[in-house]
This record gives structure tokens, C-alpha cells and sequence, in this order.
């Protein structure tokens, strides 16, 4: 396949090198300094784009994907309270569109076993429950969009919990959490690519379950893989859709 890249930072460089290493070609890089080159006469000869840019732009490289007609992988997050309004565009002009808040396999494993465990915490009231999550320090957004997602999946199947609230360490001043949310910690730490722990707790015990990231390469294999998975479909997709687990 051709690819373009939208963000070519971190990630973008792994996706880069992931890609070629499976026979693509990378025909545009897009980053803050050649803005101007994102147009859809450029992109439209390229057979899909990966955006891992950021929240501010995202909804623009969408809308410049679905006028060139491209399939379009989506790890970008903080514009999720837009999901409705780009998916009924991408179904209304016959586009195809993946995202998700991590492409990791490990870390897609780790949502459906949180799910199956706040399912079976739900019969047991007497543990409270939080979710912690760690990254580096040029991370944009807090919680990430993993944490949300890890939460989100909690607050559906936990019965005493309405919805979830962050609270980032490095800043002053303490949050006052009420018995029906869900605190999600968050840490920013040099060079850490990303933690994520769910703490059941009681007073006889505590359950751990956990998922740290050595590197970017679980992140940029998925969003490649995704790339690949998009390429003979129409539509809007969650990345749930191409794993596909089941028990």
C-alpha cells in the first residue's frame, strides 16, 4: 500500500518504519511544519492515511480523507465527543474510517479481560475500584483516551458508578471524589510510553490488573495491521470490530 502519515512524531516515525518492513511505501509525511501539503490532491493517489496528529487537527484530516476518498486510521484522541457527526459523514459519502484509543494487541486483550472483570466485580459492592494510568511527559491530553476508554468500559458494567473524574498528580490542589465516581490517576514521567492498572481494593485484598508498554512498536504494528484490515471495507469502525475477541 501507499500511506500518508498525519503526525510525524514519535509514533509516526514507528509507524513509518513498521510499514516499509511489511512492503509499504510512505508517498507523504504530514507534520506542523509542511501543513500546507495536506490537500486532497495529494492524498488521493495514496491507498489509506494513518493520523496519529493531534486533537486540534484531527477533525480536519478527516474531512480532507473523506474529499479524497482514502480509507483513514484514526489513534489520535480528544475528539471523541464528535464520534456521532464524522460517523454519520463517513457512512453518508461512502468513506471508510478505523479508530481507536490504543492499536496495541496487549492493550486490546486488556480491555476485553476489564470488561469481563468489572462484570464480575459488579456482584461485589465492597471493593472500590480505580483506574491509574502513566505516560510521558509530551503526552497533550489527560486522562489519555486509553484511561477513558478503560473507564468507560468500567462505568457501563459497574452499577455503583454514575461516571469517572481525573485527577493529574503533578498538579496542585486535591479533587474531592463522590462514592459513584471513578478516579482516574494520571502521571507524567520522562520517556514512559504508557501504564495502565485497574486497582479493585478492599479490606481484606486487592486485585491488580495491569498493562505496561516496553515501546511504540504494539502501537504502530496495530495501526498498520489496521491499515491492512481497512483496505476492501466501507464504513466506520472501532478497532473492537477487527480484533473481534471472543470467549
Amino acid at each position: 500500500m501507499n500511506l500518508v502519515l498525519l503526525g510525524y512524531g514519535k509514533m509516526g516515525r514507528a509507524i513509518e518504519q513498521i510499514a516499509i518492513n511489511r512492503g509499504h511505501k510512505i508517498v507523504l509525511r504530514i507534520d506542523a511544519d509542511n501543513q500546507e501539503d495536506l490537500t486532497p490532491e495529494n492524498i488521493k493517489t495514496a491507498d489509506a492515511a494513518i493520523d496519529f496528529s493531534t486533537p486540534a487537527s484531527v477533525i480536519n484530516n478527516i474531512n480532507l480523507c473523506f474529499e479524497a476518498g482514502i480509507p483513514l486510521i484514526v489513534g489520535t484522541t480528544g475528539w471523541y465527543n464528535q464520534l456521532s457527526s464524522v460517523k454519520l459523514k463517513c457512512e453518508e459519502s461512502n468513506n471508510s474510517l478505523l479508530y481507536a484509543s490504543n492499536f496495541s494487541l496487549g492493550v486490546n486483550v486488556f480491555f476485553h479481560i476489564n470488561k469481563v472483570l468489572a462484570s464480575i466485580m459488579n456482584r461485589y459492592s465492597q471493593y472500590e475500584v480505580q483506574v491509574e494510568e502513566i505516560h510521558h511527559t509530551q503526552k497533550l491530553d489527560s486522562p489519555s483516551g486509553t484511561a477513558i476508554t478503560i473507564a468507560d468500559d468500567i462505568v457501563n458494567r459497574l452499577d455503583r458508578k454514575s461516571g469517572w473524574i481525573n485527577e493529574r498528580i503533578e498538579d496542585e490542589g486535591q479533587i474531592i471524589i463522590k462514592p459513584e465516581q471513578l478516579l482516574i490517576e494520571s502521571h507524567r514521567i520522562e520517556e514512559v510510553p504508557g501504564t495502565h492498572t485497574v486497582i479493585y481494593s478492599s479490606e481484606i485484598d486487592e486485585i491488580e490488573l495491569k498493562h505496561t508498554a516496553n515501546n511504540r512498536t504494539g502501537f504502530a504494528i496495530g495501526a498498520v495491521l489496521a491499515a491492512e484490515w481497512l483496505q476492501d471495507r466501507k464504513g466506520f469502525y472501532n478497532i473492537n470490530e477487527m480484533f473481534n475477541f471472543s470467549v
